[in-house]
């Protein structure tokens, strides 16, 4: 297998070595930083990668991606706050667990289950990618076109609390990735007379504002609700040394997980939170002792951290294979390798199979990266963070965010753009609107728009060609189906809780 000797070469590479752990330790602190989330560290890391060969860019940027899934984990033990949307799950037993005196075993339980649940991930996106992206050489325009509609529609509806605030996010995306020049006739398309506006709307820029500002925006109006709510733990000073009895009922969990995440993570769109709560659930579902769930159960903790890690890498498979990040982190790898001149799809197998297979050995080295730091290490992180003030941290990010946004091009204009997105982003959290559905959609919208074109061309015009070609019908209907079962799933909610208006 293609793997092994990809590991071979990372592994006696020494700066690429390096850039793995350092990876895996920045992604431990962005992801147990309350507040802070990995795509944010990763869009505002995006311009350097500009002056690194592809593969030390891919790989630094994936890693981050992996240890700050695996981070959250660390803020939602020790304080109570989830450091990412999938370890909300993780609080639920983590939390009593710290306050039980137990939060270095339940640290190494999540530490454990998420070196199993994400090498469970990788493990079957190396065996299964090569088989998608053989039959995705095999579709047409039309085909392309559509799993770009049935994404689009997936993501924005599945994911948030409201269908019509989530397809608004992700047509929101579309138009502003129309902004510039035509593709085919060259003119100009929501510019407003503005030169600027003519070369169209920079993804570095656009993702720092959305992700970084906006966060830090967030984060401000935020802080006095939650100004000294955040304390260490005492226990985080006990040795809690995690036996084999006690982990071995959290194993099945884990293996269940991991299964339950990888399932998830190849379709675009559902993420890490979804994974982690539907294995919470089942993991309760099938528990010896259920009535101990959501008390301290180290196996609750388990469940969701295994499941949340395996989204990772097979998340990655739509990516590679179709161009279809179901991520934000895979948006903004996208972004990685757009900046590298590498075309991302299914060709991308036959142009750069083995800088492909080497991103995935970097990303099983990554994972006993941050497994080793955070096994024996996780509660010394949780101490640094604490003495990090806030009145200190956000203004950095700030000013790094600012630099960042311009060095991509040495532009003001960027600048502009980066502020304008940041308060974007802003209202955007503020109003409940689904960022991933925007950030993917401004993505895919070049390439949806493309295969559309080239599908038109194909029929002298005619949108019947979409439904003429069995597969371009059943991604549509997937798309379709996807709403109506998202909407099926809001009128059951609103049965449920009589006098309750529920959100469409």
């Amino acid at each position: 297998m293609e793997i092994f000797p990809a590991l071979l070469s990372v592994i006696t590479d020494p700066m690429l070595l390096f850039a793995i752990v350092l990876a895996a330790f920045v992604g431990m602190i962005v992801g147990a930083t309350p507040g802070l989330t990995a795509s944010a560290a990763i869009a505002m890391l995006l311009p350097i990668t500009f002056y690194m060969s592809p593969l030390f860019a891919l790989a630094f940027l994936y890693v981050i991606g992996k240890s700050g899934r695996y981070g959250g984990s660390i803020a939602a033990i020790l304080f109570n706050t989830p450091g990412t949307a999938a370890s909300a799950a993780t609080q639920i037993d983590g939390y009593p667990l710290a306050r039980a005196g137990k939060a270095g075993k339940a640290m190494k339980v999540a530490t454990i289950s998420s070196i199993i649940g994400d090498m469970m991930g990788d493990i079957l996106l190396v065996i299964g990618v090569g088989f998608i992206a053989s039959i995705a050489l095999k579709l047409g325009p039309p085909e392309t076109f559509a799993i770009y509609f049935a994404a689009f529609v997936v993501i924005g509806s599945v994911i948030g609390k409201s269908i019509v605030k989530g397809l608004a996010s992700a047509l929101m995306g579309i138009l502003v990735a129309m902004v510039g020049l035509d593709p085919i006739s060259s003119e100009e398309r929501y510019t407003f007379g503005s030169f600027d506006l003519s070369n169209g709307i920079g993804l570095v820029p656009l993702m720092i504002g959305v992700f970084v500002l906006g966060e830090v925006f967030a984060q401000l109006e935020e802080r006095r609700k939650t100004q000294g709510e955040t304390k260490e733990n005492d226990s985080t000073q006990d040795g809690n040394n995690l036996t084999w009895e006690e982990y071995k009922p959290c194993l099945p969990h884990a293996l269940r997980g991991g299964f339950i995440g990888a399932g998830i993570g190849v379709l675009p769109g559902l993420g890490s939170a979804i994974a982690a709560f539907i294995s919470y659930g089942e993991g309760k579902r099938r528990a010896k002792n259920p009535e101990q769930w959501g008390k301290g159960a180290l196996e609750g903790v388990a469940a969701p951290e295994a499941a949340n890690n395996a989204v990772s890498g097979p998340s990655m498979a739509p990516l590679l294979t179709l161009g279809i990040p179901g991520s934000t982190i895979g948006a903004i790898l996208l972004g990685v390798f757009l900046i590298h001149g590498i075309q991302v799809g299914p060709t991308l197998f036959l142009t750069d199979k083995e800088l492909v297979y080497k991103l995935f050995a970097c990303g099983m080295l990554g994972i006993i990266a941050y497994g080793l730091i955070g096994y024996f290490g996780a509660t010394q992180v949780a101490r640094l963070i604490l003495k990090i003030p806030t009145n200190v941290l956000y203004p950095m990010i700030f000013m790094t965010a600012f630099v960042a946004a311009y060095s991509a091009s040495g532009s003001m204009f960027d600048v502009t753009v980066m502020t304008v997105a940041g308060f974007v982003g802003w209202l955007m959290r503020k109003h409940d609107f689904n960022i991933a559905a925007f950030v993917i959609s401004f993505v895919l919208a070049k390439g949806a728009e493309e295969t559309f074109r080239q599908s038109l061309l194909m029929s002298d015009g005619g949108a019947l060609i979409f439904v003429e070609r069995p597969i371009a019908l059943a991604f549509i209907i997937i798309g379709a189906g996807a709403i109506a079962f998202r909407v099926r799933g809001v009128l059951k909610d609103r049965k449920l809780a009589p006098g309750g208006l529920g959100d469409a």
